[in-house]
């Protein structure tokens, strides 16, 4: 075996043992070109041709670091041992330097120790140059394009990346792009727009699941934002202008800019362009539980049972471990026959014995403890190991009906990330497979009486040349793929007569319309903490509405109680408020995030009545939150927004970058490194209360702030402390105050 894949896997960040480095080359560069080949594989050649000359360019074995390029441990580490491998098995040769304008075509020879000689087909490369000419560049809105920025790179096949500037006065800030983990103001720094599973650490990476092509500008004499059209990868450099990159799937961009008198014109013109948020249900700002190791019927209602006995509301609850997680639509233990309908629930038989006995009698039951219920998705068919029964079907019905994303020979494309490798993957861009792919989980919502699901992992579309069904390639659709993901859920769950609750980690622009979200994997620290705040306040500034983290990490071991209840005191305050915890294994002590298993792992006996009353409070704050979510949704500035949102023009917010409001009302001075009993915060200007003393507070300046651990600093804006003093009277009259 030998192979050679000219842009490799796909992946965004790294580059891969089978590949050309770089794929596309700039006028005088030489490329390495790297084949894969067998362990028995003794010599490798490249036939090299250019202008009707020929040259033999040897191979030699070079061990690369290739794969995933990531670190950690999770689902990351039977990759990181398949990189290792794979690298392993790796050739390289160096091509003479590159000219513009001609064509190089290439292919490689190899020999076994056996004698066995094999070919690849021919490949071919060109040169790029960046050029004045080559495409056009439609700007809509004030022209704010730097006058001859604009540049085309351009190969002998025509132009395929564009770049230009936009004008940048010293006193702005440059703040969205999607979801961020790095920093709320990106001035200074530089970053792209590409959909990716970073798993944990994304902040220290600069890397997102939900990017957007998107920025609002504040700061100087009027906020304003850009948009470019595209949903293939951008890249950006800002410092005393911004600087773009775009890829160009045609010799055509539009660059779409935005003003107004307020960032919130400015956003709501974008999601003009994109979609509007769709309002959702009061309940999802109840408190959400879920733990990956909940796998039977039994130890959800247990964990249920112990919120009751604990006097700690949940209003929803997530289970993650359900499925067989062969097809994602049948529980697990349940027997039924294989079909090629969709099943309905009296199909499946439950044994008594086994891990979900009743699944429709356990959700009536939850649904009488006014809790709603969302089960897990992937958007993949597994395919590892061989499917079998019912994965067998949904599989032969995926290929044989071309429901699947394609390779651009044709064949289905084959997951080649980390997760579920070799996967295969619905074509989610075309609603007939988009309903093909929910009819066979429809009963779970009309039968069983499912509230919502999970919608997880949409990053899986790897690779330039993929093909969808809509037209588009994977250079340009790879990024739509989580839209298409959430949609479809949410469409089901409207056919079904619920709101469409989605919670999502990966997205794009377009995604506003389509749910909830949380910031995806993260260890528990206070440095994870923190990035996750930043991911929040930005992800807001491009229009999501509802969105939260897991409390104080999913992974690694159970923080501290500090670290645990400085995290539920600021979650108390963000749009959703949910705990997870990662997949152990069930192995003890156990790394679940309820408040009880950290108060018994971390000995400190607060933790319980402390977490209590974040979420007591947490239920009287809902008919807020569902009050300003709606006011965002219909063009206000977000329910969570960074402080730059309603003060523009004081230079002062953006000293601190952390706090935030939670609707127009509240503003939350998260606490977010250890040991400390008071914080430095920026009360911007006009009156405030202080919501645990009632103590007033004045604006527009910095003041010191008492920050016990179950007291959370929040101050209220003082015109609306009348209709929310009741919320917080109930804390500030406890007993041991």
């Amino acid at each position: 075996m030998i192979r050679h894949r000219p842009f490799g896997s796909g992946h965004p960040y790294a580059t891969s043992e089978d590949q050309r480095v770089p794929a596309r080359p700039l006028d005088g560069e030489a490329v390495e070109l790297r084949v894969r080949a067998s362990p028995n594989v003794v010599s490798v050649v490249c036939e090299w041709t250019s202008g009707g000359e020929t040259v033999r360019l040897p191979l030699t074995r070079a061990v690369q670091e290739g794969g995933a390029g990531q670190s950690g441990g999770g689902h990351l580490a039977a990759a990181q041992a398949r990189a290792g491998r794979a690298a392993a098995g790796s050739w390289s040769a160096v091509s003479p330097p590159l000219r513009f304008g001609e064509r190089y075509g290439y292919r490689f020879h190899s020999v076994t120790a056996g004698g066995v000689r094999r070919t690849t087909k021919w490949f071919e490369v060109t040169a790029g140059r960046w050029v004045a000419e080559g495409g056009k560049l439609t700007v809509e809105g004030a022209d704010r394009v730097v006058p001859g920025s604009v540049r085309w790179l351009a190969d002998a096949d025509g132009a395929f990346r564009v770049r230009f500037a936009l004008a940048l006065t010293p006193d702005e800030h440059v703040v969205g792009f999607g979801e961020r983990f790095d920093a709320v103001d990106q001035r200074g720094r530089g970053l792209d727009a590409v959909v990716f599973e970073q798993y944990k650490s994304q902040g220290a990476h600069g890397r997102t699941y939900l990017p957007m092509p998107y920025a609002m500008v504040v700061g100087g004499a009027r906020p304003w934002g850009f948009h470019v059209v595209t949903s293939a990868r951008t890249w950006y450099a800002i410092d005393g202008a911004i600087q773009v990159e775009a890829e160009s799937t045609s010799a055509d961009l539009t660059l779409r800019l935005y003003d107004g008198d307020r960032p919130a014109d400015v956003l709501s013109a974008f999601l003009g362009d994109v979609g509007r948020p769709t309002e959702l249900p009061s309940w999802v700002f109840r408190l959400w539980a879920s733990g990956n190791e909940w796998n039977t019927e039994a130890r959800v209602m247990a964990e249920m049972d112990r919120h009751r006995e604990l006097g700690i509301p949940v209003g929803a609850l997530v289970i993650e471990a359900w499925s067989d997680e062969t097809t994602f639509t049948a529980f697990r233990g349940a027997e039924y026959e294989a079909s090629e309908e969709p099943h309905a629930y009296a199909d499946y038989t439950f044994p008594p014995g086994g891990p979900w006995p009743d699944p429709k009698a356990m959700v009536a039951e939850l649904h009488e403890r006014d809790v709603k219920v969302l089960l897990w998705q992937i958007p993949l068919q597994k395919a590892r190991p061989h499917p079998r029964h019912q994965a067998a079907v949904d599989a032969r019905q995926l290929t044989e009906r071309g429901y699947g994303v394609r390779e651009a020979g044709g064949r289905p494309y084959r997951n080649r990330g980390w997760w579920f490798p070799l996967a295969l993957m619905p074509d989610l861009s075309s609603q007939e497979v988009r309903d093909w792919w929910t009819a066979k989980r429809r009963y779970l919502v009309e039968e069983v009486g499912i509230d919502g699901f999970k919608t997880d992992g949409g990053e899986h579309a790897w690779g330039h040349d993929l093909r969808y069904a809509d037209g588009r390639t994977g250079a340009d659709g790879n990024g739509l793929f989580p839209v298409h993901y959430a949609r479809a859920f949410g469409d089901l769950l409207r056919a079904c007569g619920k709101a469409p609750v989605t919670f999502s980690r990966a997205g794009f622009a377009g995604s506003q319309p389509h749910g909830a979200f949380w910031a995806g994997d993260e260890d528990s620290t206070w440095e994870a903490f923190r990035s996750s705040i930043t991911a929040g306040i930005t992800a807001s500034a491009c229009g999501i509405v509802y969105w939260g983290w897991d409390i104080a990490g999913f992974s690694g071991d159970v923080p501290s109680a500090e670290l645990y209840l400085r995290a539920a005191g600021a979650a108390a305050f963000m749009p959703i408020m949910q705990y997870h915890s990662e997949f152990n294994h069930h192995r003890t002590p156990a790394r679940d995030r309820t408040p009880w298993n950290v108060a018994e792992l971390t000995g400190d006996p607060s933790v319980v009545p402390t977490f209590r009353e974040f979420a007591l409070l947490r239920e009287r704050l809902v008919p807020y939150l569902a009050k300003e979510a709606a006011k965002a949704v219909r063009g206000g500035p977000p329910l969570m927004r960074g402080l730059f949102f309603d003060h523009p023009d004081d230079p002062a917010v953006w000293r601190h970058p952390l706090q935030y409001k939670l609707g127009d009302a509240l503003l939350v001075i998260p606490v977010t490194e250890p040991g400390v009993a008071e914080v430095a915060a920026y009360v911007p200007e006009g009156d405030w209360v202080d919501v645990w003393t009632g103590s007033p507070v004045a604006g527009g300046r910095e003041v010191t702030l008492a920050a016990p651990i179950d007291r959370p600093p929040v101050l209220c804006r003082a015109a609306d402390w009348p209709g929310l003093a009741h919320v917080f009277s109930q804390a500030r009259e406890r007993p041991d105050r």
